[in-house]
């Protein structure tokens, strides 16, 4: 594995770090207009990622099928969602701002759950810097070196606010700050591991990249309807949420096309 991809697929794990850092010289609590802020901001970056990293290069890929070109696309993306509400459904979690946990029944403390599920969100994430990772290093025409950057970078970018979201909470809830910072950090710690054993695996992964690569944009659009805009939206305020999204959405779409 090379110094390029070896920082690439460590970029979005310094966001999460760097987020979660936030709660070393903050207050305790995070502020609720910046809290759905940063998830609006998250949320908006995911979905362009999906759509300009993941799925049209899915497709582009897929051209030599003419009209049904979509199609290892919509798969790889049903796949995702399908894999994801498996997760959601079998490991227990606890989603931010909520008093009842999901997933199996556990004795596992609230703070963990917090932790878990922010971990299962991080995990398709990874996944898509992997694959994109992979396919670069196949040769593949359809990435290229600054579009997987791009990937990375974004990804960065909207895990910082999901480090200081997971950290500044679980002070408010009686953790000390450095045991705050390092579960946070810990939740990002999913990313780089995903993307490593899926590069380790490239001879297996490219072949089917097409719909490796929207199965992983499948995944992360359905932590973004699932969980994020539901945060961003409830109670007073909510169309900060929408516009932070749509900010989070145009600077993803720039990185790529001016990168890609």
């Amino acid at each position: 594995m090379g110094k390029d991809v070896l920082q690439g697929i460590m970029i979005p794990f310094v966001g999460t770090v760097l987020g979660s850092a936030c709660v070393l010289f903050m207050r305790n609590k995070l502020n609720p207009l910046l809290q759905k802020s940063l998830t609006g901001f998250a949320a908006g970056v995911m979905v362009a990622a999906s759509i300009w990293s993941l799925l049209i290069p899915a497709m582009d890929q897929s051209a030599s099928m003419g009209q049904w070109a979509f199609l290892p696309a919509a798969a790889g993306f049903w796949l995702g969602i399908l894999f994801l509400l498996l997760l959601d459904r079998t490991v227990p979690h606890l989603h931010m701002n909520s008093t009842r946990a999901e997933g199996a029944r556990s004795s596992l403390k609230k703070s963990t759950m917090l932790v878990l599920a922010v971990t299962l969100h991080n995990l398709p994430e990874g996944m898509a810097v992997g694959v994109v990772y992979a396919g670069w290093l196949s040769g593949d025409a359809e990435i290229s070196a600054m579009g997987a950057l791009a990937l990375s970078l974004g990804i960065a970018l909207q895990n910082f606010p999901e480090g200081a979201v997971i950290s500044m909470p679980l002070r408010g809830e009686g953790a000390g700050r450095g045991k705050a910072f390092l579960y946070g950090a810990l939740s990002g710690a999913v990313e780089p591991l995903g993307a490593a054993l899926t590069i380790l695996m490239a001879g297996f992964v490219v072949p089917f990249l097409p719909y490796l690569l929207s199965f992983a944009a499948g995944a992360m659009i359905y932590v973004v309807v699932e969980e994020l805009i539901p945060e961003m939206s409830e109670g007073d305020h909510s169309n900060i949420g929408t516009v932070l999204f749509a900010a989070g959405f145009t600077v993803m779409m720039a990185l790529d096309v001016a990168l890609g």
